[in-house]
């Protein structure tokens, strides 16, 4: 067995909730890592099941470092705040309760960061997969390359979940916007964030194994975008940026306008918020059609809504215009 090292050069951060029943098979990959020198912080989102007992019984066995926070629910991305804010390694992986690593993970992680470590960077993106040899999406065009997220995810195509890997103080700088009674947020709204003021190092190894599990937010509701639609509209406005080509700016700024209506934003605050107003103010017609197919699309899932929150008031995109 590879003995246990105290240094902490990264964390694995693990946002959960009533995932019990996956949770160990993680812990065993970490378990098996051939390097030690990390730890596993699972922030419990307020789950009801029995993850406190697994994740005591899991710390007994005294393989790895272990910490262990409970927080009420609010979503995955206020779990990630909640760790983050208590990390003190120089690197965060984020790795969801219900997927694993492989045995060389962490040591590819700390030797490829080794080697690439710099100002610039905000961290890597190793290649996540199906299995160890089957990768999610498209592979990187070269091996190693330096690229932005949103150049690589974005301009060039790249598609498919992946492994990001992050600087801890970078993600202490750009933390997700919570919004009061919205549990879901999309990662782009941190992720692009940084993408546009860091470059990543990208390496063709799958080391984290997805596993999409029915109910999870990858295959979830896709009403959700439109009932969290304040962080709908933080998720899409770092695209309208000049910096993403143009085939991606257009369908975003169609995306933000619709969410916007949706969150009840007056189009000054719209406008006020992006870099691009006249691109949004170009795409206005086509971001009301969209806010209007949405919402016979998704009228069930928004009338539900409703009932639990109570009516919200009427969408005035004109309203503060002036």
């Amino acid at each position: 067995m590879v003995a246990l090292i105290m240094n902490t050069s990264l964390t694995i951060l693990t946002p959960t909730y009533n995932r019990a029943n996956w949770l160990e098979r993680l812990y065993r990959s970490l378990v098996a890592q051939t390097r030690r020198d990390f730890e596993w912080l699972v922030v419990d989102d307020g789950s009801t099941d029995h993850t406190p007992q697994l994740i005591a019984s899991l710390k007994a066995e005294n393989t790895i470092t272990i910490r262990y926070i409970r927080k009420d629910n609010g979503g995955k991305h206020t779990a990630v705040n909640a760790g983050v804010a208590l990390i003190e390694s120089p690197l965060t992986f984020i790795v969801d309760s219900d997927d694993y690593l492989t045995a060389n993970a962490v040591e590819r992680a700390l030797d490829v960061w080794g080697q690439h470590a710099s100002p610039r960077l905000s961290g890597l993106c190793f290649l996540r997969g199906t299995s160890p040899d089957h990768p999610l999406g498209r592979t990187f065009a070269s091996h190693c390359s330096v690229a932005s997220y949103i150049d690589m995810r974005f301009n060039r195509g790249i598609s498919g979940d992946k492994a990001e890997i992050y600087k801890t103080d970078v993600l202490k700088a750009y933390p997700f916007p919570e919004f009061a009674g919205e549990r879901f947020l999309a990662e782009d709204a941190v992720w692009a964030r940084i993408g546009l003021l860091y470059e990543m190092v990208h390496i063709n190894e799958i080391i984290y194994i997805s596993n999409y599990l029915e109910g999870g937010l990858t295959l979830g509701d896709q009403s959700i975008n439109v009932r969290c639609a304040n962080g709908s509209v933080e998720s899409t406005r770092w695209f309208l940026s000049r910096k993403v080509r143009l085939k991606v700016r257009l369908p975003m700024a169609w995306r933000y306008v619709a969410y916007g209506l949706f969150a009840k934003k007056p189009l000054r605050e719209l406008l006020r918020m992006t870099e691009s107003p006249l691109l949004v103010l170009t795409q206005l017609p086509a971001g009301v059609a969209l806010y209007m197919y949405w919402s016979r699309k998704f009228a069930p899932q928004l009338a539900r809504a409703r009932t639990l929150n109570g009516p919200p008031p009427r969408a005035q995109i004109n309203s503060d215009a002036s």
